[in-house]
């Protein structure tokens, strides 16, 4: 007999580096990773290009901080392939509701065109993923939230996997026994995903500019 998910269960697998993910959205299976090699994206290491730079200051979004954690999450599964199934769904509507599990939105007017979402725990925020319907709307989230990861104290942003996106954003990856070391270090941080505001697109390009 399956165990059932709980939100519960989801806390205890991430504080000990285990996530699931399904091989679809239509598949009610869960599948749990622990990888050999994971992907994190240092928190002092972003690469805010020149052109990304000039985007961010020309502020063509306005960035919000769960307004709409169930839109982000719906505009993240809205692909053709996709890990996130109704109950991964379900448990992180939950987590939300809990506190636990964060947004970061982008809006153009008063459409959701993209963001970013994940689980806080201490001091490290698991980003789970992310999602863009207009040019670097997604690149603006990720640079939102490292400078603002970095501002309420959290020391760790793990990104499960690394992809050639978020390698060339700087995102690098380390052996599974590293990864446990700074987890549970990064546990005992005081950290509050809701401890501070959104940067200002001026702050994400001042905190981020020396590292282009």
């Amino acid at each position: 007999m399956r165990l059932a998910l709980t939100p519960e269960i989801l806390l205890q697998a991430y504080r000990q580096g285990v996530f699931p993910m399904a091989e679809s959205a239509g598949e009610d299976t869960l599948y749990w990773f622990d990888p050999l090699q994971r992907g994190i994206l240092p928190l002092d290491g972003f690469r805010l290009s020149r052109s990304l730079r000039r985007r961010i200051l020309a502020a063509p979004f306005r960035l919000s901080l769960n307004e709409d954690f169930a839109g982000v999450l719906a505009g993240c599964a809205d692909r053709p392939s996709t890990w996130i199934n109704a109950e991964i769904a379900a448990q992180f509507n939950l987590l939300h509701a809990q506190g636990h599990a964060h947004s970061i939105e982008v809006w153009d007017g008063a459409a959701l065109v993209g963001g970013v979402y994940g689980l806080a725990l201490g001091g490290v925020f698991c980003g789970e993923s992310m999602f863009s319907r207009r040019r670097d709307a997604s690149k603006i989230a990720l640079a939102t939230l490292v400078t603002h990861l970095r501002g309420c104290g959290f020391t760790l942003f793990d990104t499960q996997y690394l992809t050639d996106h978020l390698a060339s954003l700087g995102g690098i990856e380390i052996p599974r026994a590293q990864y446990r070391a700074l987890l549970e270090q990064a546990l005992r941080a005081d950290a509050a995903f809701d401890r501070c505001p959104l940067p200002t697109p001026q702050e994400v390009v001042q905190r981020n500019t020396h590292r282009s």
